[in-house]
């Protein structure tokens, strides 16, 4: 059966996550790479934290205590960078295929939505940057859940929003994590793998993996 609706996973998904420090590696120095991980690692960690603890704080909140975290992991970085990089966040790369496939998808008929762990502003503000803002019938944030991923409430509100049972929604996200738990609520899941890694939920698997978004065009 084909999806009703495809729901994209937003940071690593569509958005580049490390283009922010990639930016300004020059400014950054040798150790861009390095802080541009730990970074990554944190949001992701104070997420899962503040989701088990149910002490929710946004996700932006979360993306500027990981980088003040980063700034002090590695201090090889002079801190003054902080400006730019957090400026630079909000304005992400997404990457290159991103657009085309949305539209191709779009053009065929099929609903699209973005489901994320970010803000509304945030999730807004970066889909307008990279000229894909129009392509979505919605962008849900778990700001309004008051809770992150892989909470099924999460899930729950693309279900909400098109009004279908979760095998009829196709969920792409490149984080396995997310994956694992978008494929135990129920929905179609392809993993977008595009840094190669290991499954880690192998008894969670998606109907498919993929190296990018590209893909889903010839997906039966």
């Amino acid at each position: 059966m084909a999806p009703t609706a495809f729901v994209f996973d937003a940071y690593g998904t569509l958005f580049d996550v490390h283009a922010a420090v990639r930016r300004h590696a020059a400014t950054v120095g040798p150790d861009a790479q390095q802080l541009s991980e730990i970074w990554r690692q944190k949001q992701l960690e104070y997420s899962w934290v503040r989701a088990l603890m149910g002490r929710y704080q946004d996700f932006w909140q979360l993306t500027e205590d990981a980088l003040d975290f980063a700034l002090r992991k590695v201090p090889g970085v002079d801190p003054s960078v902080r400006t730019v990089l957090i400026d630079a966040y909000r304005s992400l790369d997404c990457y290159p295929e991103v657009p085309k496939v949305l539209k191709a998808l779009k053009d065929r008929g099929a609903r699209l939505a973005i489901l994320s762990n970010g803000s509304p502003q945030m999730l807004e503000t970066a889909a307008r940057s990279a000229g894909i803002l129009d392509q979505f019938e919605a962008i849900l944030s778990v700001d309004e859940v008051r809770t992150y991923k892989t909470a099924e409430t999460v899930y729950e509100m693309a279900t909400t929003r098109f009004r279908v049972f979760p095998e009829a929604i196709s969920f792409q996200s490149s984080n396995r994590w997310d994956i694992a738990g978008a494929t135990a609520f129920g929905f179609r899941t392809v993993w977008i793998n595009r840094a190669d890694q290991p499954d880690e939920y192998p008894d969670l698997p998606p109907v498919a993996v993929l190296p990018s978004l590209e893909g889903l065009l010839t997906l039966g």
